[in-house]
């Protein structure tokens, strides 16, 4: 776990990162949205899609409830649009190679996989109100199953 873990209450780092059409994407940009935010290691392995294929079957009704969903991933413009057009992702996903949301978030950091230490992308989401206020931080999630639980918080 990185050192720097936001808290429900505070204010959302703002970004700016080029979506996987190369444009570029700022939260401050949505306020009036609320907006799900989700950090994933890497585009297109079995987990990272099992999670925004999750994401993608409930953007419906997370829309509906005034929720943009946006995933940030170190992954370059050019591997998130063939994840996009791969999997039929009908969001957009957000490339961050230089790590700038992935560490201001606190989703960067140690991990052990297989008794080995080394630093990488702590899978979380976040959910943030139309103010830009972080309402629910989760870290370490799951890839599987987490998004029934980011609905059920949010009630959705």
């Amino acid at each position: 776990m990185s050192a720097h873990v936001l808290e429900p209450g505070t204010p959302a780092p703002d970004f700016t990162l080029l979506d996987q059409d190369e444009k570029p994407v700022s939260l401050s940009g949505l306020r009036g949205h609320g907006v799900v935010l989700f950090f994933y290691p890497e585009a297109m392995t079995p987990g990272c899609t099992t999670e925004a294929c999750d994401f993608r079957d409930s953007l419906a009704p997370l829309q509906a409830a005034g929720y943009t969903v946006l995933g940030i991933s170190p992954d370059q413009p050019e591997k998130l649009r063939r994840f996009r057009e791969r999997d039929g992702l009908t969001y957009d996903l957000l490339s961050d190679p230089d790590r700038t949301a992935l560490e201001a978030y606190g989703a960067w950091g140690e991990k052990k996989n297989y008794g080995k230490t080394y630093q990488g992308v702590i899978r979380s989401t976040f959910v943030i109100d139309a103010d830009g206020v972080i309402q629910q931080a989760l870290y370490n999630v799951k890839a599987t199953g987490h998004v029934a639980r980011v609905r059920s918080l949010i009630g959705v």
